[in-house]
């Protein structure tokens, strides 16, 4: 079967995104791969497509139960038979879909890499024919990434032990050329082509603030309708933003690995089905999670990394619509994050939190920078995000920044943010009297400053190595701290530029007509309404993208629904008459009212 053919019968999609179709050949010629494509690139489409085309079995091994289960049901609504094996099914099922393995019936199976530990499944594997292997997320396989699983390296093991290896294809979200090359060694991939497509998501806005209230800013953002994914570095802290959230009104749900695997499966459901908008969480939540409709990720705390970080951000806007990716960054967030790493064994950690520090830090393009991280380049700077669009200036803070200095080593001991602060601003409460503190030369000195531009200062000289954490997050000032101290270097620090306070509030992209968002919401509603009596998440039946190519192209016939960015035959034959039944009243209203 021709490759755009498959494409549009099952996908309902008229062309490849850039860079798929050359995946497809490859694998189907029996070459090895690695595909390193964007979170939302289609990556999904690069192994699904294949499989449909190979005469055997093609196995899919995913880290989570979550994605195996959303990825089947929306293969078997397109028609294709798929199915998965983990440990939430009961023994009934197991056994139900290992038969439907043995007897060939499907041409999909999903699988957790703990599952090829496992000596009966390998037995159960030696007759079957399986075709090619498909390694999503397939950095947890590397130390050196940002996400390592060993249960990864037991896909080689596994593999070696098949009578006929499979052709094999590795794909990820974000790697950096280290991580590559540890993916190929640690997989045993045989001479692979490597396919790395733009790591770009030119529809997502990225943004890096530090307001003075976190919590308010964070409330400003977000809204009753959008989806937003909130993310966290603490379960402590998730926690207490969920109680936040919720006491303000505001339908949420959180999700962290110190919850039950039913609470946390409980309240992905109720995210990914849009019985809440909002989910607050650890970076426990997310990978591989299909919902294609999420407008804003905002993360709380700056992440460790900037691998991860973008795998997160890129959680957002999948559909191709406008998003934001939002970074609120405090003080504090420095002296955490080099405590967290404090006793990792991981040589690579405090490279990659620095580079992380210099991307909120920074005062040039983000998107500029997080891409050249990825080894790619952009000609110009992106004018869509906080730096290009200037919501911010710079400030000269060298004479506070050597006030500051010059307090911390008079101290002679070291101390956290709280306690410079208040010895710097002349409070003389107990804990400076101490210490006799009040006695100081610098006493007092930076009485005229905010508390949030002391700390904004203590944190920059943090993150240019000024200063430096100790295992009980106090600062020490370090030999590099002379150069600030003689006045050899300049210190400045980003101020926000006052702006207005309303956020702007864009539910769909403006490629419809004012006049057709009412068409975009009926259409909204009747998916809703099936989706629930489906029992599946929205965007199975249809994303939001189709919506909008419904609302503007307003098909009423069989032949014109297959047309619909997509909609494939499966999907057209159930549901075309849904659909375009709701256009046509759509436009009977309109011609009425005319």
């Amino acid at each position: 079967m021709n490759l755009t053919n498959t494409l549009e019968e099952y996908f309902g999609y008229r062309s490849f995104r850039p860079g798929q179709e050359a995946i497809i050949q490859t694998i189907l010629q029996g070459q090895d791969l690695l595909g390193i494509l964007p979170t939302g690139g289609g990556k999904s489409i690069c192994y699904q497509v294949p499989a449909l085309l190979f005469s055997g079995l093609t196995l899919v091994i995913s880290p989570l139960v979550s994605l195996m289960k959303d990825q089947v049901d929306s293969l078997t609504r397109a028609g294709i038979p798929a199915g998965y094996l983990n440990a939430s099914l009961s023994s009934e099922s197991y056994f139900a879909t290992l038969q439907q393995v043995q007897s060939r019936e499907l041409k999909i199976l999903y699988i957790a890499p703990e599952r090829l530990e496992n000596d009966a499944f390998l037995r159960d594997m030696q007759d079957i024919r399986i075709d090619f292997i498909a390694v999503d997320e397939a950095h947890c396989v590397s130390q050196w990434g940002h996400d390592f699983r060993p249960s990864y390296r037991a896909i080689h093991d596994f593999v070696s032990q098949l009578d006929d290896r499979p052709v094999m294809a590795a794909f990820t979200a974000t790697a950096t050329e280290e991580v590559r090359q540890d993916i190929i060694h640690q997989l045993q991939l045989i001479d692979p082509a490597i396919f790395v497509n733009s790591f770009d998501r030119p529809n997502i806005k990225f943004t890096v603030r530090e307001p003075a209230n976190k919590l308010a800013e964070l409330k400003r953002l977000i809204n009753h309708d959008e989806a937003t994914i909130i993310y966290a570095n603490s379960r402590k802290r998730v926690e207490s933003l969920y109680e936040d959230l919720k006491k303000s009104g505001y339908q949420c749900q959180y999700y962290h690995a110190g919850r039950s695997h039913q609470e946390r499966q409980d309240a992905q459901d109720d995210f990914q089905f849009d019985r809440v908008n909002i989910m607050i969480a650890t970076n426990a939540f997310g990978m591989g999670i299909d919902k294609t409709d999420v407008r804003k990720v905002i993360h709380y705390n700056m992440p460790k990394d900037l691998e991860s970080y973008y795998q997160e951000a890129g959680r957002a806007g999948r559909d191709g619509l406008d998003s934001e990716a939002i970074l609120l960054f405090g003080a504090q967030d420095i002296i955490q994050a080099r405590y967290l790493i404090e006793d990792s064994l991981d040589p690579h950690v405090e490279d990659r939190l620095q580079v992380m520090i210099h991307y909120v830090y920074l005062t040039s393009c983000l998107r500029r920078y997080l891409l050249a991280y990825f080894g790619e380049h952009l000609n110009a700077d992106c004018m869509n995000c906080s730096h290009c669009l200037k919501e911010y200036r710079m400030v000269d803070v060298t004479k506070q920044a050597q006030i500051i200095l010059s307090c911390i080593i008079r101290m002679k001991h070291a101390f956290g943010m709280g306690m410079i602060c208040d010895v710097v601003k002349g409070r003389p409460n107990s804990r400076v009297q101490d210490w006799d503190f009040e006695q100081l030369s610098t006493f007092g000195l930076l009485k005229d400053q905010p508390d949030k531009r002391i700390k904004d200062i203590l944190s920059q000289l943090t993150a240019q190595g000024y200063l430096k954490v100790n295992s009980h997050r106090a600062l020490l000032v370090t030999e590099k701290a002379k150069s600030i101290l003689t006045g050899q270097e300049k210190l400045s620090i980003k101020v926000k530029k006052q702006v207005s306070q309303k956020v702007p509030h864009k539910n769909i992209d403006l490629s419809i007509r004012p006049e057709e968002e009412s068409l975009y919401e009926a259409l909204r509603q009747r998916r809703s309404e099936l989706a629930k009596a489906e029992r599946v998440p929205a965007y199975i039946i249809f994303n939001n993208r189709s919506l909008l190519d419904m609302a503007r192209d307003q098909p009423v016939t069989y032949d014109q629904f297959l047309t619909i960015e997509g909609v494939g035959q499966v999907k057209a034959n159930k549901y075309w008459q849904e659909f375009t039944q709701v256009i046509q009243d759509y436009q009977t209203r309109e011609n009425s009212s005319q």
